[in-house]
């Protein structure tokens, strides 16, 4: 069995590789619930649905989000009303909402409502969310000194705007969910999945018994790097990595990772920085890891698969 901690898209498309080499039973992933909102009174988890929906071959190709086919008839709607728009949900995509929404309500916990919605849509890996408690990742804006919600930031202001700080509201009184620890003790191999180190992993540390049961298995936890030459794939993960003062870099990318990892996956491109990375007493292994296909991805899987113990 193995391990993936996992924010969205870069971590979906990890999944997808390792589900063509692996057994999905054989597969766990962790999954960020940091950057969970509720909007429109229903309850949002976009790092869950986005796993979820590419796992079960239903996503936007395009966008590496949402649902293929996607139609925004709702929204359209709620603007001619003057409701708030900023924090679009499809068509399609409402119903994954309403009835996570419907269940909690009920008092059903997150990880039962993830597995009803994963079964339903024939998905056998185990998704598993960080936690079932509220932990919220809350971000300080570097010019207004002003701390608004990640997907303020990240969607309303289209990350655009520098900041200062990360927080993780929740995360000290935060419980694992039942499963996880268990996961990452058992796991043949940890895999830190090539996701923003900052806003979709690092909520995952933040949870304490989390954070140690990692160190406790430093000797077997792997991480992809999600910085290709400098920049990220997706996302603001390069800027962020400057304006919280790490290089955005793989050798920077290493040096957050240090306390939690063993061996770093970093991508050709980045051969040269090898050695660096190995003086600081992590391993370094430099492939493919553009997953730009299928076969890439599939591949990158085969890469980690062969570092078990």
């Amino acid at each position: 069995m193995i391990c993936v901690l996992a924010g969205g898209v870069g971590a979906a498309k990890l999944l997808n590789g390792l589900k063509d080499v692996l057994p999905s039973e054989e597969i766990t992933a962790v999954i960020n619930t940091g950057d969970d909102a509720i909007m429109h009174g229903l309850y949002i988890c976009p790092d869950i649905d986005t796993v979820t929906y590419t796992l079960a071959g239903v996503n936007n190709v395009e966008t590496g989000w949402g649902l293929q086919g996607e139609t925004w008839v709702a929204m359209e709607s709620l603007k001619k009303l003057g409701g708030e728009t900023w924090f679009n949900l499809g068509d399609k995509d409402l119903a994954t909402h309403l009835y996570r929404t419907a269940r909690l309500s009920e008092g059903v916990g997150l990880k039962e409502i993830t597995k009803e919605i994963a079964s339903a849509m024939g998905i056998s890996v185990n998704l598993l969310p960080m936690t079932e408690d509220r932990v919220e990742t809350m971000v300080t804006l570097l010019e207004s000194g002003d701390e608004i919600s990640f997907q303020e930031y990240f969607v309303k202001h289209r990350h655009e705007v520098p900041i200062s700080s990360v927080r993780f509201n929740g995360s000290q009184q935060a419980q694992a969910t039942h499963g996880v620890i268990d996961a990452i003790r058992e796991a043949e191999v940890v895999i830190i999945a090539p996701s923003n180190p900052l806003v979709s992993i690092a909520p995952i540390f933040s949870i304490p018994e989390i954070s140690n049961a990692l160190k406790e298995r430093k000797e077997d936890v792997v991480a992809v790097s999600p910085i290709v030459a400098g920049s990220a794939l997706k996302g603001p993960a390069d800027r962020l990595l400057n304006e919280l003062g790490y290089e955005a870099s793989v050798e920077g990318v290493a040096k957050y990772y240090q306390d939690w990892i063993n061996t770093l996956i970093i991508d050709k491109a980045d051969f040269d920085s090898v050695e660096n990375i190995e003086s600081l007493g992590i391993n370094c292994v430099s492939t493919e890891t553009v997953m730009s296909d299928p076969q890439i991805a599939a591949s990158l899987g085969s890469t980690l698969l062969g570092l078990k113990r």
